[in-house]
This record gives structure tokens, C-alpha cells and sequence, in this order.
């Protein structure tokens, strides 16, 4: 059996393994507890510094297929990029945040990948969807901010920055590009240039259109501000409601500025183009000056005008009448006698004797306060005829009092269907006794309810009422002329510019080809320029250059139009100059204008163009705003300064050739001739022959 020897006590203590593990897990927790907290305190601080320090500045947003919004969170704005980053198409600073720093934005609409919605609170709701529904290489973006309470006004600022920018309203001083105007902010709506210098003008549309190859286009029906920054941004904002007005507008991008304007600018409206009466284009129209306070005397002064036009052989012309001569032509027909008694008859005269002349008459909407025909009316209850407003007192419609040409006039309320047909009727018997070839509407420009710090009542939104009106008188024919226009370029109308001053500012001379390209661009390429000389001073210009500077500029317009007759203001070698381009407008510049008519006409490109359409990618072409092209085959660089014999020509299309039709010589385009010289009576004009 084995041995066993005793044990002997030993010196180390006999572990217990249950208390000691007890000891160990204390410990241990304590330790795995303060390393949690460590790394916790850890994290919340990285994320901490990740938020606030090391976040990115600039996060996509929406992605396209060859575009993409970034939303830049320090400067609270929206840029347009390629995918790539190697081109900015442009960068909206959005002004619908209190002074604080916007954290990273996340897309609620995570689910859809052509929309991005993100909600600030207290403040706005943002939406924007994108659409490929245009030739390769157009993306178009659709932006609306919703105010999420009442009163909240939102504005965004589109900026200047390595973009030139085009379109919306035409000004006084009218520039090319916008970039160098500067404008309060102010509604976005037809007004009187005349009354209000600083306003915006005749022809307006919601379109904008940039050198990189975007354009923006903002909703028509939403009541709309506007200011312009020199060569900064121009902003556009709603104003505070309690109907919660969203700020809509579309961005669309393509290759360049001419492809973008082919799939956007043109197609802004889908109605069928119809064409105006453009046998104006071979009659120049001369403004008939004198002040008769007769019909009698009338027909004789014009009768007396239209001989000594013949005299001069000035050609076959439209002898323009305004609204006073107009007038007195129409209440011809009768004469009012008192007899004896004190009573008054009215006795039919003479007919109308001047039917067998080329006439364009004049009419608007205004009727005095003290005419017959309106008290008429207000006798007979017909109030509504007339823009009004209900009185406080009974709740009556009182009309608004108005002033048109010095005196108290009332509006013709042209969404009552009684009006209307009233209004045009009457003038279709104006048409009927006088035989005109052409009729002017005046006074159809600007919004009554706003000249006179009123709300406008629904319907009378910005300038719903132009836009009526014109829809309305084009009803009668393709024989209209109108003094404004807006959302209807597809309609049968000349326009007739804003009158200029008499000088060789932007406000006169130097204006008119930034005008003529402003109008051209927004699809109005039937219009009338104002009289050569200018007509805003209300007298004949007597500055032999300046007369022939604008006439050599007019006679490659639509319409050769005068109000000072070159008998008054020149030498005879003025006049005889007169009718050599007359005669060459008929020749040379007809034809092309009835060829690039039709192409407007089957495309919508515009019959008159900038010089970057043949060049849209180089930056000379967008700031060059004293040459114009008449399709692509014909270049006019006229001279626009004050005693300059010589100037510098910039001919667009790199790869095209040029003629110089005084010289016969040919250019390379994609050049600048320097210093090239023209004399008092030339003008350089260029045919395109490659």
C-alpha cells in the first residue's frame, strides 16, 4: 500500500476562487466603465468637430446626368455644377434664412432620385425635381420654396460672377448684357419708362438667360420683386402674404447658351406662332407732327404732309396719327350747332376724304372723366366697364381715377366680357369709317391697382391685364400695334419700342441695338423702333450727326420709322442720303428679313441675333453690344459714339468668313478687325460666305 507522509502547514494562504473572481469583475467593470465613457466622450466630440469643423462645406444635393445642385452650407447657397466640378453654371444665394449657420441638409424624398425636399423650420419648405425631357446634354431643375407661415417673404439672388446674364425686362438705359444695370428693388411689372425712369419697361417676360449655358425661368402667376446689383446679382423675391406665396422657378443647363435658349427660351410658350401684317417692312412710317384742333384743318396739314413727301420722292409711306388726331378724325362724321333756342344738333358732314392714304391710327383704353360717352355709362349703372373698387361707405363699385396724357381718365375693365366687346366694337367702327392699315393701341402697359399702392384684386396679378388686352385686340386681325407685351410673342403684333432720348447714351443712340437684341431674345422680332432722332423730349432732333448715325442703325430694323423729316433738321445732302437708304432697306434688308421671318416662324430662333450666336462660347461675344446679326448671314456694326470715324469689329464664328460689302474684302471670323474706318455716310455692314 503506498506511503503517506504527513503534510506540513504551508505559509501560503488557500485561495478562495469565488470571492477573488468577485474581486476581479469589480475591478474590471470599473475599468471597462471608464474606458466606455472615455470613448463615448470621444466620439461626441468627433462628431462634434465632425459637425461643426470638419463637415464639408459643400454637399451634393441632386445629382442629373450630367449636372448636379451642391448646397454650400457657410454661404447659404445653391450652386450648379457639372459632375466633374469643371464648370459652375451658376450660384443662387438663398436668402430665406435668419444669420445662422446651416447644418448638413438631408433629403426627405431619400426614396426618389430625381427629387430633393428638405424643411427648415419655422421658415420654408424646399422641393426640387429634376427633368430630362429635352435634347442631350439639357437638364432642367424645378425649384419652389413654400413658406411654411404667413408673412414669410423668400428671395434668392442669382449672381454675376463669371456669368453674363440676359432677358427679362427692358429699362430706360436699356444694357447688353444686364449685367451693368443697376435697379431698386421694386415689382416686377410693366410700367411707364416716361414717368418712371427707373422702372421696368414695354416688353417683359419671367426668362433669364446666362453665358454659361443656363437659364432661368420663374413662375408667371406668383406676384413678383426684382433688383439688379451692378455686375454682382440680380434677386428676385416674393412679397410677405397671408396666402403663403411660393418663390417656383425652373433652372435648366446645357452645352452653351445658344443650345439652352433653343430648348427653353424658344419653346416658353407652345402656342402656334401666327405672323402680323409685315407689309409694313417696305413702307417707312412717318409720325405726323402737327396740332389741329379741327377735323377740317387735320385733313388739310395731312393731306400737305403726304404731297411734300411725294415731292421729296420719299417713296410710298404710313403717315402714323395719335390719339388726339385720331379722335378728331373719327367724330368727324357730325357737327354739333346750337340754334336759338340753345339747343344742339348734331349735321353729318362731308365723308371722310383721306381713305385713298396709307393711315395708322391710334387708340387705348382710357376714356377722360369728363367725356360724354363715360358719363354715359356710369348713368347707366355700367361702373364695372371701368377698373374699380367697392366704396366703403355702400359697397358700390366706384372707378379708380387715373391720369392718362395730363387729364383724369378712367380704365377700361378688360376681364368684363361687356367691356370688351364694347371696347372692340368701337374699335372696329374706328376701322371701318377711317380705313387705317395699321391701328395702335397706347396705354396698354402697366398695372393700375399697383401705380397707386393698391392690393389688385385676383386677376390683376403683375400684368395679367396687358396680357389680356393684347389677346384681346389681336382678335381683330394681324394689323395691331401695341406699346407693351407680355407672354405673347406667338401672337400677330408689332411692338412698338420705348421712346429715347435724343442724345448718344444708353438712354438714346447707343441704346437701340441692346433693345433690339433684348426684344429679339424674348421672341418679340416684329417691332417698331422709336422715330430716328428720338421722340422722348417730344421735339425734332437738330443734330445732323446723330440723325444720320440713326438712321444708318434703323434702316437694318424692321421698320424704318420718322418724326424729324430730314428737310427740317438737315442739309439736302441729309436727305438725299435718306432716301439711298430707304431704298437700300427695301433692297438689301427686306428680302432677309422675309427669309429669317419664315424660319422664326417654322423654329422660333430670333430673325435678329447677337454675336454670340454664332460664337457661344467666347467671352468677347458676350459683351459685345454694338453689333447685331440679321440671321447668320449678315453682320451690322454701326458707329455709336459721338464723332468717331473709326472703330473696332469683332466678326463671330471661328469658322466662317466674312465679306465687307463698302470694301469687298474678306475676313476670318473668330477675329477683331482694330481701327477699322468708316466714314459720316457708311456703315459697316458684312456678309457671311462660309
Amino acid at each position: 500500500m503506498p506511503h503517506s507522509r504527513p503534510r506540513s502547514p504551508s505559509n501560503i494562504p488557500e485561495v478562495n476562487w469565488e470571492s477573488g473572481l468577485k474581486e476581479m469583475n469589480e475591478t474590471w467593470k470599473g475599468a471597462v466603465a471608464c474606458v466606455g465613457v472615455a470613448i463615448f466622450f470621444i466620439m461626441t466630440i468627433g462628431i462634434i468637430y465632425w459637425q461643426v469643423m470638419d463637415q464639408p462645406n459643400k454637399n451634393w444635393i441632386l445629382k442629373g446626368r450630367v449636372s448636379g445642385l451642391i448646397w454650400e452650407r457657410n454661404t447659404h447657397t445653391l450652386i450648379l455644377q457639372t459632375l466633374n466640378e469643371d464648370k459652375t453654371f451658376v450660384e443662387i444665394d438663398v436668402g430665406n434664412f435668419p444669420d445662422m449657420e446651416q447644418n448638413f441638409v438631408k433629403n426627405l424624398c431619400w426614396l426618389n432620385k430625381t427629387e430633393f425636399c428638405y424643411t427648415w423650420e419655422s421658415i420654408t419648405d424646399l422641393k426640387i425635381s429634376l427633368e430630362h425631357n429635352y435634347s442631350a446634354g439639357t437638364e432642367c431643375y424645378n425649384i419652389t420654396w413654400t413658406p411654411i407661415h404667413c408673412d414669410v417673404k423668400l428671395k434668392d439672388c442669382f449672381s454675376m460672377k463669371n456669368i453674363s446674364w440676359y432677358g427679362g425686362a427692358i429699362l430706360s438705359a436699356q444694357r447688353w448684357p444686364m449685367n451693368f444695370v443697376n435697379a431698386a428693388l421694386q415689382p416686377f411689372v410693366i410700367s411707364n419708362l416716361k414717368s418712371s425712369a427707373g422702372a421696368y419697361g414695354s416688353v417683359l417676360e419671367r426668362y433669364f438667360l446666362g453665358s454659361t449655358g443656363v437659364s432661368v425661368v420663374i413662375n408667371p402667376r406668383v406676384p413678383l420683386f426684382m433688383s439688379i446689383e451692378k455686375n454682382k446679382s440680380f434677386c428676385v423675391k416674393t412679397p410677405a402674404s397671408t396666402e403663403r406665396l411660393p418663390l417656383q422657378y425652373t433652372i435648366c443647363i446645357g452645352q452653351n447658351i445658344r443650345s439652352v435658349h433653343q430648348d427653353v427660351g424658344i419653346h416658353l410658350y407652345e402656342n402656334q406662332r401666327t405672323l402680323p401684317n409685315i407689309n409694313i417692312f417696305r413702307i417707312p412710317v412717318w409720325r405726323h407732327y402737327g396740332i389741329s384742333d379741327s377735323a377740317a384743318k387735320l385733313e388739310r396739314e395731312v393731306k400737305s404732309f403726304h404731297n411734300k413727301l411725294k415731292r421729296y420722292r420719299l417713296g410710298e409711306c404710313l403717315i402714323s396719327l395719335n390719339e388726339h388726331s385720331t379722335k378728331l378724325l373719327s367724330s368727324k362724321d357730325h357737327i354739333h350747332n346750337t340754334d336759338q333756342a340753345g339747343e344742339t344738333h348734331r349735321h353729318r358732314r362731308d365723308p371722310y376724304t383721306l381713305k385713298h392714304l396709307n393711315l395708322s391710327v391710334t387708340t387705348s383704353p382710357y376714356a377722360s372723366f369728363d367725356c360724354e360717352e363715360l358719363q354715359d355709362y356710369l348713368h347707366k349703372g355700367q361702373e364695372n366697364y371701368w377698373l374699380s373698387l367697392p366704396s366703403k361707405l355702400d359697397g358700390s363699385m366706384a372707378p379708380i381715377l387715373t391720369r392718362w396724357k395730363g387729364q383724369f381718365s378712367v380704365r377700361l375693365n378688360i376681364s368684363n366680357n361687356g367691356a370688351a366687346t364694347w371696347y372692340l366694337n368701337s374699335v372696329k367702327r374706328l376701322i371701318n369709317k377711317l380705313g387705317p392699315k395699321y391701328i395702335m393701341f397706347e396705354g396698354v402697359g402697366g398695372n393700375t391697382f399697383l401705380e397707386q399702392s393698391i392690393q389688385p384684386p385676383r386677376g390683376f396679378e403683375a400684368d395679367r391685364y396687358t396680357e389680356m388686352l393684347v389677346g384681346a385686340v389681336t382678335n381683330l386681325g394681324n394689323s395691331a400695334i401695341v406699346t407693351a407685351c407680355t407672354r405673347s410673342s406667338y401672337l400677330p403684333f408689332f411692338i412698338q419700342m420705348s421712346p429715347l432720348q435724343s442724345d448718344w447714351s444708353y438712354s438714346g443712340l447707343k441704346g437701340i441695338i441692346p433693345s433690339v437684341l433684348h426684344y429679339s431674345l424674348l421672341g418679340y422680332n416684329f417691332f417698331i423702333p422709336d422715330a430716328i432722332g428720338g421722340t422722348l423730349s417730344g421735339e425734332f432732333v437738330t443734330e445732323e450727326e446723330l440723325f444720320i448715325r440713326w438712321l444708318q442703325i434703323v434702316t437694318f430694323l424692321p421698320v424704318m420709322s420718322f418724326n424729324t423729316p430730314p428737310w427740317v433738321c438737315c442739309d439736302n445732302w441729309v436727305l438725299n442720303l435718306t432716301k439711298r437708304y430707304i431704298q437700300r432697306h427695301q433692297d438689301l434688308v427686306v428680302p432677309l428679313l422675309m427669309k429669317y421671318t419664315y424660319e422664326w416662324l417654322r423654329t422660333g430662333n430670333p430673325i435678329y441675333r447677337p454675336v454670340w450666336w454664332l460664337s457661344p462660347e467666347d467671352p468677347v461675344a458676350f459683351t459685345t453690344d454694338d453689333e447685331f446679326l440679321i440671321g447668320d448671314e449678315m453682320l451690322i456694326a454701326p458707329i455709336t459714339e459721338k464723332g468717331h470715324f473709326h472703330r473696332d469689329i469683332y466678326l463671330p464664328g471661328k469658322d466662317c468668313q466674312w465679306m465687307d460689302t463698302n470694301t469687298s474684302q474678306v475676313f476670318d471670323g473668330g477675329t477683331i478687325l482694330q481701327n477699322y474706318s468708316c466714314g459720316l455716310q457708311e456703315i459697316p455692314v458684312f456678309i457671311k460666305i462660309i
